[in-house]
């Protein structure tokens, strides 16, 4: 799956010289987090919520006395970036740049990766520098409900097609441990055995399991190794 698959073509933009009142009653009126900045038509910057907390008007301007002694030391005690954070009235003083972005061709991990790393909730899309569209958090959630509520076409596995994908996948993860649980299959019930070092390893193995056609139910009868002192040695 690309961006081109699931991103909004409809673009809201403001530019540089935009006030930030402006911005605000986008934001307010389109549903938005982010904004992106444009000067004829290429991306130059973004305007996120995040960039807007911090203001005077509301009393969350930043205390110059919670920023690195180093950096006091270095810059004095009145920080002039501080004052234009809280107190700039046009988009190019508080929007950010560069700016993270995708392409249309972009894959969706990708896409997920960026949005983690640069903590966004929506990223633009360009086209040769020009903004084309964007994707964002709620672009993924509808690309995921429309493949839950897609019909199931694989029929049920036996006990022993289970078996082997189950082992497949399992042993495909690091927390699996083959030296510790085992587990078996019988009239689509799968039982583990054996030793788990921590509550969430049961739960993945569930997980792994459930996602299996033909699996009814699934039994843990494994024991917690740390209560058995396995841990400690």
């Amino acid at each position: 799956m690309l961006v081109s698959d699931i991103m909004s073509p409809r673009v809201v933009s403001v530019s540089p010289g935009t006030a930030l009142c402006e911005v605000i009653a986008i934001m307010l009126r389109e549903h938005l987090s982010v904004v992106p900045v444009t000067e004829n038509g290429t991306l130059v910057g973004l305007v996120r919520e995040a960039d807007l907390m911090h203001r005077h008007e509301i009393g969350t301007q930043r205390d110059p006395a919670s920023r690195p002694w180093w950096l006091r030391l270095m810059t004095g005690e009145q920080c002039p970036a501080t004052y234009v954070e809280s107190h700039a009235v046009k988009v190019a003083d508080i929007m950010i740049s560069p700016v993270a972005s995708v392409s249309e061709d972009t894959s969706i991990p990708e896409v997920v990766n960026l949005l983690d790393r640069h903590n966004l909730r929506r990223l633009p899309v360009v086209r040769a520098g020009v903004l084309v569209g964007s994707i964002g958090r709620a672009d993924l959630v509808r690309a995921l409900a429309a493949a839950a509520s897609a019909p199931d076409a694989e029929p049920p596995l036996d006990d022993e097609s289970i078996h082997r994908a189950l082992r497949a996948e399992l042993e495909s993860q690091p927390w699996w441990h083959p030296t510790q649980s085992r587990f078996t299959v019988s009239s689509g019930v799968v039982h583990f055995r054996g030793l788990v070092e921590c509550a969430d390893e049961v739960t993945a193995a569930r997980v792994a399991a459930e996602r299996l056609p033909g699996v009814r139910d699934i039994v843990d009868h494994r024991a917690d190794a740390s209560a058995w002192g396995w841990l400690s040695r």
